[in-house]
């Protein structure tokens, strides 16, 4: 009787190297996606020489509640006037020497120019993260509106659209350079000065 043959044996041997150019061709198409977070200064390690005086004026505070309601500058307001009202604040011109400011009030009561204007934010402890964020958009959607103005003015594009343009890696060098400029002076006009203060617990 004829011996059977045994099974043709699979030749196993190359399979590593095709794992491994597998590995590097996912490693390299791959895009992880990462978070931008909030963009937030934090305070110099070394306190100033001199203390600095801040005038109760260029202060506009927010204050965020448990339920979600909004008291801005003393005002209960509903979450949809922030921006305007933040606006209005930034671009106040109390002291007159804002010659760009086309909106301001010229108020006396409020903030002199919106280099000294600053933003203060609290919340409480209970408050919605949701609405935290949606405050905090209003908050920087103000000083982009304000940004994209001028910069339309001077420019002829929007702040946040060279701010974006600044950004990306293809961006030619000498390209980059030139929305530095554009875009650190844009920012000279409106410093962002928002700052949060310390969480409140309810009935507090």
């Amino acid at each position: 009787m004829a011996r059977r043959a045994g099974a043709p044996e699979v030749n196993a041997g190359s399979m590593a190297d095709i794992a491994f150019l597998l590995l590097i061709f996912f490693l390299v198409t791959t895009t992880i996606e990462t978070d931008a977070g909030l963009d937030r200064m934090l305070p110099p390690i070394e306190p100033p020489e001199t203390d600095v005086v801040i005038k109760q004026k260029n202060i506009f505070q927010v204050n965020i509640n448990k339920n979600g309601q909004l008291l801005a500058d003393g005002e209960l307001i509903n979450l949809t006037d922030l921006r305007a009202k933040a606006m209005g604040f930034l671009e106040n011109n109390g002291d007159g020497s804002c010659n760009y400011c086309s909106g301001g009030k010229k108020d006396a009561s409020s903030s002199d120019n919106p280099t000294k204007a600053i933003i203060s934010l609290k919340n409480d402890r209970e408050t919605k993260y949701g609405t935290y964020i949606t405050v905090q958009n209003e908050l920087v959607g103000a000083y982009n509106d304000l940004r994209n103005r001028e910069a339309k003015r001077l420019y002829k594009r929007a702040f946040t659209e060279m701010e974006a343009e600044y950004i990306k890696q293809e961006t030619p060098a000498s390209v980059k350079e030139e929305l530095k400029e554009k875009i650190t002076a844009i920012q000279e006009m409106f410093p962002q000065k928002l700052s949060e203060a310390e969480t409140s617990t309810s009935g507090s």
